[in-house]
């Protein structure tokens, strides 16, 4: 069945990692590296990392209950509204321009992002600028799905079906980008060809080989 949509995820992927800052954080703060990566990864289904991108508390409660499991787990002078400062990252203007370059080739693209009611927009962002930027980016999309606003979020399969059931596309026709490998391999093993992100290069290069396009054909920032 021929590739005919591309579904991205947003952080990590568009933009820079969380994780890069994250790990600033933790420098900041003297706590040891991946200090947040370990404290969201514990109980990953019922942590307040997950009930915060499901939407199921708000931005107060998510400081207080995820400052308590840092602290369960012996990381001290880490705050929940901590993390909340570092989740907007950087756009990647190549990622744009390969977005705006397999929109011109035909491709239906989806955006599938785990995010939390904070800041503002689907990015999350600090500022009205930002804000307006990334708003800017989602338009390109022909449909997003926002795990806070749907209530479920990667990498539950339910969050992957939806965005075919709204594109009207087979599993098969799609290709999948995210930066996490526990969010890729659900995509995969619904029938997906899913890429995990490490790089914004490497994602379009494999990009490429998968959708059969010359080398360096996406991605040309003018």
């Amino acid at each position: 069945m021929p590739i005919t949509t591309i579904i991205f995820d947003f952080g990590g992927v568009i933009t820079s990692s969380p994780f890069e800052a994250f790990n600033r954080l933790e420098t900041e703060r003297g706590v040891s590296k991946d200090s947040v990566r370990r404290v969201n990864s514990t109980n990953p289904n019922s942590n307040a990392w997950a009930r915060f991108e499901r939407a199921e508390i708000d931005a107060a409660e998510f400081d207080r209950l995820f400052t308590q499991e840092a602290q369960a787990l012996g990381i001290n002078g880490l705050t929940g509204s901590d993390v909340l400062a570092c989740l907007a990252g950087d756009v990647r203007p190549a990622m744009v321009a390969a977005l705006d370059e397999l929109k011109g080739r035909g491709f239906t693209l989806g955006c599938i992002t785990n995010n939390v009611p904070s800041g503002k927009g689907a990015g999350m962002a600090l500022t009205d600028d930002r804000a307006a930027e990334i708003a800017a980016i989602m338009e390109r999309f022909d449909h997003v799905i926002e795990s806070s606003k749907v209530g479920v979020r990667k990498p539950d399969p339910r969050i992957y079906q939806m965005m075919c059931e709204a594109l009207c596309m087979e599993l098969e026709q799609c290709v999948y980008l995210d930066d996490l490998g526990i969010n890729c391999k659900p995509a995969a093993a619904l029938g997906m060809q899913a890429i995990k992100v490490t790089s914004g290069e490497q994602a379009l290069e494999d990009l490429e080989r998968v959708l059969d396009l010359p080398k360096h054909s996406l991605g040309q920032v003018s």
